[in-house]
């Protein structure tokens, strides 16, 4: 029986793709680790690799086509000795599921191990509650219920990739002992390294029982398109980061209640120590911008005022030990966040290096998913474009995003309570209220001035 692969979850927000280019043909053999095709997700451009061994049997979506739903059917893998030729094009439908139940939805394991996804999301069922075979035989009393029998099984031969029989054989596991997650319960690699010498028993317990179902989410009247005007104009089809960024900015503004912190900063000492950190750096082909500055700063006083290095969920508040600052990156099609990784203890040095290497493949579409998911807060900085103030949207599931306006010369009353002027910069905070309370935030926001406007604070 031919291997359904299909398109895969390349990051945590996709629901479908783009199958930009495909890197094989019919007839091709590949293996595990091959590159097979370039798909297009809602944040860059990735790499397909093979999960199995076999020939391309048949291509079912063609390159170029947009609008491709995760778990749709992309191409079929004849294994070692089927015949590539006499395979169908078309797949084996999956039986119709009940309207009183959800279907579930067992793990894709034409997934890359690359994939990232954020804590709480799970993309994979563990088997169909045991009230459904018996809603079935009651349905069809006349047909005597089979024996139950190990998915994977079919008579005496085993269903299983031949990368799974070598892995298997290798830790000395038996293959009628496992249960599989593949097409047709097929036991593939990712079933044979999660088992255990002597446990092999195990997931097919796990698969008895019955999966938590999560909440559905209420139902809502889609919106009615808007009339267009009657004058000149040009429609652009949506592209799958626009649409991501549309949901999860309506998701946050509709579920998130967001308070907003704004304070002034006076940038005139971390000016001076920039100019002075670049002349020492400029050897090293290193020069710091503002931004780069501000991911440290927010970083330090994040690890100053844990309470809003958070994240909430239903149950339990989350508190990180480590600042991820995720940074706001405009593309042609769209914002991405690339995440600077331990940016409390990072060099200012590497974390310029770094923020610049992520926003130039930011904008090429070359990010992995794990550059840009994870962050436990957000920086998004405009003062480039002049923006004086502005008050960014969160980024789910973080507790908050500075919004950083330009810096611009302003009258300040100085130490000595006389008028001057100063280089000021307006800085504004939106926290999730639902875990962080005002006062908490106001205290975040009050340690990130006093880092900016002490800067040799933010390198000891």
């Amino acid at each position: 029986m031919p291997i359904e692969i299909k398109m895969p979850a390349l990051s945590p927000t996709m629901e479908e793709g783009t199958l930009a280019k495909w890197l094989v043909k019919e007839g091709d053999t590949v293996k595990s680790g091959d590159i097979m095709a370039e798909i297009e997700t809602d944040k860059a451009t990735m790499e397909f690799e093979a999960v199995d061994e076999g020939t391309i049997a048949k291509i079912t979506v063609s390159e170029g086509t947009d609008g491709v739903k995760v778990g749709a059917v992309i191409a079929l893998l004849a294994e070692d000795g089927e015949d590539a030729g006499s395979v169908s094009g078309e797949s084996t439908p999956a039986p119709a599921a009940k309207e009183s139940e959800p279907r579930p939805s067992p793990a894709d394991p034409n997934k890359t191990g690359s994939e990232a996804t954020p804590a709480g999301d799970t993309h994979e069922d563990h088997g169909k509650p045991a009230d459904d075979q018996v809603a079935r035989d009651e349905q069809q009393p006349s047909t005597p219920a089979p024996a139950p029998t190990n998915s994977a099984n079919d008579g005496d031969r085993v269903k299983a990739s031949p990368l799974a029989r070598r892995l298997a054989a290798d830790k000395g596991l038996d293959l009628s002992q496992l249960t599989g997650t593949g097409p047709n319960g097929r036991i593939v690699k990712a079933d044979v390294e999660q088992a255990k010498p002597g446990a092999a028993s195990a997931p097919e317990t796990a698969a008895s029982q019955p999966a938590p179902s999560a909440p559905a989410p209420a139902a809502s009247a889609p919106a009615a398109a808007p009339q267009i005007p009657d004058v000149p104009h040009e429609t652009t089809k949506l592209s799958n980061m626009r649409k991501t960024i549309a949901r999860r900015l309506t998701e946050s503004k509709q579920q998130v209640p967001h308070i907003y912190l704004t304070v002034d900063v006076r940038l005139d000492k971390l000016l001076a120590l920039r100019g002075d950190l670049n002349a020492s750096l400029s050897a090293r082909g290193v020069k710091l911008s503002v931004n780069d500055l501000m991911i440290k700063a927010l970083a330090a006083a994040l690890i100053q005022v844990p309470k809003c290095n958070v994240m909430f969920t239903p149950n339990e508040l989350v508190t990180f030990k480590r600042a991820d600052i995720s940074v706001a990156v405009s593309t042609p099609e769209g914002l991405i966040t690339p995440v600077i990784t331990e940016a409390d203890t990072a060099s200012l040095s590497s974390i310029s290096t770094r923020m610049k290497d992520l926003a130039a493949r930011a904008r090429d579409r070359k990010l992995k998913p794990e550059e840009f998911t994870g962050g436990t807060a957000s920086i998004s900085n405009m003062g480039m474009f002049g923006i004086k103030q502005f008050e960014a949207v969160i980024n789910p599931p973080q507790g908050m995003i500075l919004a950083v306006g330009a810096g611009e010369k302003r009258p300040w009353v100085m130490e000595d309570n006389a008028l001057g002027v100063a280089t000021i910069m307006s800085a504004t905070g939106s926290f999730d209220h639902r875990a962080i309370d005002g006062a908490d935030g106001a205290e975040l926001m009050q340690a990130f001035r006093n880092l900016v406007e002490n800067p040799l604070g933010m390198l000891a």
